[in-house]
């Protein structure tokens, strides 16, 4: 507890230098209202869970400890907690503000995430939890020769992290910005902090405690959001819809399909995307090693779908009741000189701030608190997770498996992680305020692409298909991650939005529907092509990795070459 307290008491005396500085942004921007019920309960809410940490920090002792909680997590817990990994605040915050504006549309996003589960559910949540030791890695590993096969899915897995955080950081810098009266730089060293304090001290059970708690919060909070907001129209959907009708520019056409994507070939690729990347999410996938076995593996995955399911409704019951009432609340938007605004333009915050407003519109300034500090909460405890993936990817991945060849001791592999841990949160802070003025949407597609085209390829085929080899994998892992990257650099969300060119090379604006079918295609090319003796080795190993995948008798975890 010695070292949260100062490493708690640095952090407070970096933002104090930080703020004499002063010029790495601008002064607190305008519409600020500084709400003492919002900072009370973050603060309540920090409090709660650095007491978690310190528990959570006496039973942390071995890497299983750090890295899967030592497998003791039942699977109800697992479950919340990975929805709460879901439940992040682009999810909360961003898809009430997508069909605010769209209507119908923005269920697409909900939609493609929720499909993918099944994929998780029913083909890889067993043989994952029998196979694996710590990460999805050594899944992939199992039967092919480590070093090549650590460096490529290992590399992705950073690549997704760092790209996610920055998403997060970014997040939590405008939203703290808007509704804490902070500068940026400041809500990026204080979340910075914080995520090292509960990856560096309390591991994997401090984390999945912060997120069960997060979880619950925010889904009792949207309900009751969703319930009195319906209470508005009578408890009839049918009358909420006819209101936003009534009062959206868009009218009519929010109640169909086509206004966010109206090129069908547009809304196929970001459907995969979605539906195959929640399956190559590395900080998804790791939560199936903290319980004891596969059956407690598929009992969380059931759960998280349903809390999952839920919540979704809910960001829909949220966005478009805020149409109708949002529009009784002028003093929540941008006027012009005669008094009128566009209800989709015009809202202060913009449209990422409409669950936070209809929270002050249905509840008042103690409910609009509560939102406020339990959206933060929600961007913390994403940022965790995330860090602690990327930490566990570098100190067991790379360093333990790899580089040292399983002879290493925990004691240095535990030092290895918590110093990941550090340079992770220097290296999301500092993306994070360089990227502050740049529209990070591309990222949430880049991200969601990458684990589809280069992780969920990689990883389904080393479980199921015999054929594939050591060489298929890396050339085809590698395919999907360069064409997902490339794509994204050439698409109009960042040649024309971000580096301002005429026109885009790319029409696709997710390249799914290029690089996963790619990355399967470089898959069986190259193994098929595959004719070494250590090919027929890796595809002779596959019975038995079967054998073990689906029944968990004397499951070894990884085979060395």
């Amino acid at each position: 507890m010695k070292l949260i307290r100062a490493f708690f008491c640095a952090g407070l005396a970096s933002i104090a230098a930080l703020a004499h500085a002063n010029s790495i942004t601008g002064p607190v921007p305008e519409h600020v209202e500084l709400n003492p019920v919002a900072i009370g309960m973050f603060l309540l809410f920090v409090l709660v869970t650095l007491g978690i940490t310190r528990w959570a920090s006496r039973k942390t002792r071995t890497t299983k400890d750090f890295y899967s909680a030592g497998g003791g997590i039942t699977g109800f817990q697992n479950g919340l907690a990975i929805a709460g990994d879901y439940m992040s605040a682009a999810s909360f915050l961003g898809l009430s503000g997508m069909v605010f504006v769209f209507g119908f549309d923005g269920l697409i996003y909900s939609i493609g995430f929720l499909v993918g589960w099944p994929f998780v559910m029913f083909l890889l949540a067993e043989p994952l939890r029998n196979l694996g030791k710590f990460t999805f890695v050594d899944v992939v590993a199992y039967r092919f020769e480590q070093a090549p096969i650590r460096l490529l899915t290992a590399s992705t897995s950073l690549v997704v992290v760092i790209f996610y955080l920055v998403v997060q950081m970014v997040g939590a810098g405008k939203l703290i910005q808007l509704l804490f009266g902070l500068q940026y730089w400041m809500a990026e060293v204080i979340v910075g902090a914080l995520m090292v304090i509960y990856v560096f001290f309390g591991g994997m059970t401090a984390t999945t405690w912060v997120q069960i708690i997060k979880a619950v919060l925010l889904l009792c909070g949207a309900t009751f959001m969703a319930v009195t907001a319906l209470a508005q129209f009578g408890f009839s959907p049918e009358e909420m819809f006819r209101r936003a009708v009534d009062v959206h520019p868009g009218a009519l056409s929010i109640m169909g399909p086509g206004k966010l994507l109206k090129d069908p070939l547009n809304a196929l690729s970001l459907g995969i995307a979605l539906m195959f990347g929640t399956a190559g999410f590395p900080h998804i996938l790791m939560r199936f090693f903290t319980v004891p076995n596969a059956k407690e593996a598929r009992k969380s995955v059931f759960v998280a779908t349903g809390f999952i399911g839920y919540f979704y409704l809910l960001t829909f019951i949220i966005g478009f009741s805020a149409i109708a009432l949002l529009a009784q609340h002028p003093e929540f938007f941008k006027t012009a000189a005669d008094g009128h605004f566009n209800l989709t333009r015009d809202l202060l915050g913009g449209s990422n701030m409409v669950a936070v407003k209809l929270a002050q519109a249905v509840g008042g300034n103690l409910f609009y608190g509560f939102i406020a500090a339990v959206t933060f909460a929600t961007i913390l405890a994403v940022v965790a997770g995330l860090t602690l993936s990327g930490a566990t990817t570098v100190s067991h991945d790379l360093y333990a498996c790899w580089l040292a060849r399983g002879k290493t001791d925990e004691v240095r592999e535990m030092r290895i992680s918590r110093a990941s841990t550090l340079v992770l949160s220097v290296v999301a802070i500092g993306l994070g305020i360089l990227f502050e003025h740049i529209n990070v949407a591309f990222l949430v597609g880049l991200v969601a692409a990458v684990a589809a085209s280069a992780n969920f390829p990689v990883l389904v085929s080393s479980i199921f298909w015999r054929g594939m080899t050591t060489r298929g994998a890396v050339v085809g892992g590698s395919l999907g991650l360069i064409s997902a990257v490339l794509l994204t650099l050439f698409s109009k969300s960042v040649w024309v939005d971000v580096l301002h060119h005429t026109h885009a090379p790319v029409f696709l604006d997710n390249p799914a529907l290029v690089s996963v079918p790619l990355a399967f295609a470089g898959i069986w090319v190259f193994s098929m092509l595959d004719r070494s003796a250590r090919a027929q080795r890796e595809r002779e190993a596959f019975a038995l990795q079967e054998f073990y995948g689906q029944t968990g008798i004397l499951s070894i975890r990884a085979v060395d070459h």
